[in-house]
C-alpha cells in the first residue's frame, strides 16, 4: 500500500516557520512528506532540510518524493536529533517542524493494528519493532493496564476495560484488533455506545504506551528547541489533548524566565526567558481544511521563537 497522508495546517505550519531559503530545517515527523516538500520548495542551493522518521515505510516514502530536493532522509526517533545533528556537522538549525500523532497510511493499512475498524494482529508499532500492542495486553498486569488506559486514554471505565482483558485472555490470547474492540465495548454502558465508538480512548492509549510517545516527546520538544538558532522556530501539531497540554507547559516554561518568589521586590536569579510564543492561543484548521480532511478537526498547532 502507498504511504498516503493528508497534511494537516500545511499553510499555517510554512507561515508559521518563517522560511528562509538559505535555512536548515528539520521535519522531524515527514510521514508522507507533505510538509517537508512545501518546505524543501522554498530553499535555495544553501538550504537544507533534514527529514526524520522512526517507520521505515514513511522513510521510503519520503526518499522518493524528496528526490532532487536538498533534503535528506534519515531514519530515527525526533528525540535523538541532537546526536544526528552532530554526526552531521550541524551546530543549530532555523527551525524544526513536528506532527504527531498517527499518519492516515498507519491507520489505513489494516495489517499495522492501529486502528479499530478493521480486523487485523495487534501490532501499533510505529518503528515496526520493539514491545507491540498484542505484548502489552496479553502480558502485563491488570493495575498496569487500567494505569496507562486512564492515564493516556483518559477513559473513566479503564478499571472495567482492564479488568475484562484479563479475563478474556484466561481463556485465550487476545491476537487480534477487533477481539480488543469487542472487549472494550462489553465493558463500558449502552449509553456510551451510542454516543460514540468506545475504542477511540484504549486504543489510543495502548498505542501511546506501545510507542513511548510521551517520554521521547518530552525530551524531543527540549532537545529540538535548544537546537534552534536566535530566532529559529519551532512548530508542533497535537492531535489530543494530553500531548497539547504537554507542548503548551514546555513552551510556557521556556518563556517564563525569573523563577524568584513573588514576593521579592526584584529579580535575583537572573533567569532570562530563552523563547517566546508565536501564536499565544493555539492555531486550528479553518473550516475549509475540515472540510476536505475530517482528520484535522482535533489538531492544534503552537509555534514557539527562540530568542
Amino acid at each position: 500500500m502507498e504511504f498516503s497522508h493528508v497534511s494537516v495546517l500545511l499553510n499555517e505550519c510554512i507561515e508559521g516557520l518563517n522560511i528562509k531559503s538559505d535555512g536548515i530545517y528539520v521535519d522531524c515527523t515527514v510521514g508522507g512528506a507533505g510538509h517537508s516538500i512545501e518546505i524543501a520548495k522554498r530553499l535555495g542551493e544553501k538550504g537544507k532540510l533534514i527529514a526524520l522518521d522512526r517507520d521505515p515505510d514513511a522513510v521510503k516514502a519520503a526518499e522518493k518524493r524528496l528526490n532532487g530536493y536538498n533534503a535528506q532522509v534519515i531514519r530515527s526517533n525526533y528525540s535523538d536529533l541532537r546526536n544526528i545533528l552532530d554526526s552531521m556537522g550541524i551546530d543549530s538549525v532555523d527551525g524544526v517542524l513536528m506532527d504527531l500523532g498517527v499518519s492516515s497510511h498507519q491507520l489505513d493499512t489494516p495489517e499495522r493494528g492501529f486502528s479499530y475498524h478493521y480486523n487485523a494482529p495487534l501490532d501499533m508499532r510505529m518503528s515496526q519493532d520493539g514491545i507491540s500492542a498484542y505484548d502489552i495486553i496479553n502480558d502485563w498486569s491488570e493495575e498496569q493496564l487500567a494505569k496507562i488506559i486512564f492515564e493516556f486514554g483518559e477513559e473513566k471505565f479503564s478499571r472495567k476495560i482492564a479488568k475484562n482483558i484479563i479475563l478474556s485472555r484466561e481463556k485465550k490470547s487476545i491476537e487480534m484488533t477487533l477481539e480488543l474492540a469487542e472487549i472494550i465495548k462489553q465493558s463500558v454502558p449502552a449509553a456510551v455506545k451510542r454516543e460514540k465508538n468506545p475504542c477511540k480512548k484504549t486504543f489510543q492509549a495502548i498505542r501511546i504506551a506501545v510507542n513511548g510517545e510521551f517520554d521521547h516527546l518530552s525530551c524531543g520538544l527540549n532537545t529540538a528547541f535548544d537546537c534552534l538558532k536566535s530566532h529559529g522556530r519551532l512548530a508542533v501539531i497535537t492531535f489530543h489533548s494530553l500531548e497539547d497540554r504537554l507542548v503548551k507547559q514546555c513552551f510556557a516554561g521556556l518563556c517564563k524566565g525569573c523563577v524568584c518568589p513573588p514576593d521579592f521586590p526584584q529579580c535575583v536569579c537572573g533567569i532570562e526567558p530563552r523563547g517566546k510564543l508565536i501564536n499565544k492561543k493555539p492555531i486550528v484548521a479553518s473550516s475549509y481544511e475540515l472540510e476536505y480532511n475530517n482528520r484535522s478537526r482535533s489538531a492544534k498547532l503552537r509555534i514557539i521563537e527562540r530568542r
